[in-house]
């Protein structure tokens, strides 16, 4: 037996580690085939980040399971590295469990059980188009927000060194992909242990790549957005003018026990240097509803700051307790009804500010990456839409255009989150 394939579940740094599995299993002779049905070995990247993800993972695993009959169930990531024992007992279809940066025994396992080469070709790992890569540049977290289990799963802030980023930078750029997207749990502390090299300097050695692609910087800390690194991302042309800063809340109270930095205060001040530092700047952020003691009052007050700020992209996570946390053991814990309610109001709240927003680009012509094709429909995105999280542009007419391709759009329509256009 010598075939696997990699299901992937959760976030954009899962997709990474799946790649470089992928990769590696690869040049260790083993062949990836896309459809699980076709493999020996079944491999899947779970999630744990909150409840919603751990049951998308097990309920996959339970899923794959029912297909499995001669082939090895091979669970790994997030999930598998909390809950080892738990899911081995519950789930006995699972052959083996692994943690994370496990690849080596991941290979060691899968040739105990390889006795003979299988000579088909290998297929090509698609979980992005080929018009971007999201390009992980560090490992784990050092914060220790109460809400988030991260840090316990995957250990201790550490930057990935910067010439393997490059490296890997450069060769999805020769390889036609137009859009490099860098994501961590924060990269805004990236470099602090290394010496003399931060975020600055990486986003510098990037953008001087040769080539004609974008950079677009995912999750960063609000309060380590300091003047020298607006200056770069205002001056550098490679790098998209989009900014992903998860805020997690509005209120002091609140964000003191997230045990979250800054304040209110400061983040308006943030966000109004932004917009003065960097113009057309987009900034997406997240928050949490129904955190343990959030009064109705302040979650009016989050509401009211939404409104005075007017996010051009923004998400939104109900809380869900996560064992060993603070805040799991925090008391007056949110009733889940008052916590979607809550969500709903919320959301229902940015569709309007999205859709007020979007109506503004109607009549302007911008540039488009083209991420899929269906017949006569092309999905893009332009520079204010990240992949996954926020809407796209639909487009009728495609003509010869194909995947990765930039274009010159016409915004015809607008909708609560996607668009409508037409190239030019």
């Amino acid at each position: 037996m010598s075939s696997f394939t990699v299901i992937t579940l959760g976030c954009p740094k899962n997709i990474v580690d799946s790649r470089h599995l992928i990769y590696y299993l690869k040049a260790q002779s083993f062949v990836y085939v896309e459809d699980f049905k076709k493999a020996n070995f079944i491999l899947i990247n779970t999630c744990c980040f909150i409840d919603d993800a751990k049951e998308e993972s097990i309920d996959e695993i339970l899923t794959v399971a029912k297909f499995k009959e001669d082939k090895k169930l091979i669970v790994f990531g997030c999930l598998a590295k909390r809950y080892s024992e738990e899911l081995k007992k519950q789930i006995p279809e699972i052959d083996a469990v692994f943690g994370l940066g496990e690849k080596e025994k991941v290979a060691t396992y899968m040739k105990s059980f390889t006795k003979e080469k299988t000579f088909i070709n290998s297929d090509n790992y698609n979980a992005e188009p080929a018009s971007y890569r999201y390009l992980k540049i560090a490992e784990g977290c050092s914060r220790r927000c109460s809400f988030c289990i991260i840090p316990d799963i995957r250990g201790p802030f550490k930057s990935i060194n910067p010439e393997s980023i490059l490296k890997e930078a450069e060769g999805f750029v020769k390889e036609g992909v137009k859009e490099l997207i860098l994501v961590a749990q924060d990269i805004t502390q990236y470099g602090k242990d290394l010496k003399g090299y931060n975020l600055k300097n990486l986003i510098k050695d990037l953008s001087s790549l040769q080539g004609d692609f974008w950079i677009r910087l995912l999750y960063m800390y609000p309060t380590e957005i300091d003047e020298a690194l607006i200056e770069v991302i205002s001056e550098e042309n490679k790098v998209v003018k989009y900014l992903d800063i998860p805020l997690q809340h509005s209120e002091d109270r609140i964000l003191r026990l997230m045990g979250r930095r800054g304040t209110k205060k400061d983040y308006l001040k943030l966000i109004r240097r932004l917009r003065q530092a960097i113009p057309g700047v987009t900034l997406r952020t997240t928050f949490i509803v129904g955190f343990p003691t959030e009064t109705e009052e302040e979650f009016q007050n989050l509401l009211d700051f939404i409104e005075e700020v007017h996010f051009d992209r923004l998400g939104a996570f109900i809380y869900s307790p996560q064992e060993g946390t603070k805040a799991y053991s925090l008391k007056n814990q949110i009733p889940q009804a008052i916590k979607k309610r809550r969500y709903h109001e919320l959301m229902s709240k940015q569709a309007l500010i999205s859709l007020e927003k979007n109506r503004t680009l109607v009549g302007k012509d911008y540039d488009a990456l083209i991420d899929y094709i269906d017949t006569n429909l092309a999905i893009a995105r332009l520079y204010c839409h990240a992949p996954e999280v926020d809407g796209v542009v639909m487009l009728e007419d495609i003509k010869e255009a194909k995947v990765g391709d930039r274009v010159k759009v016409l915004i015809t329509e607008a909708y609560e989150y996607d668009l409508k256009g037409v190239i030019i």
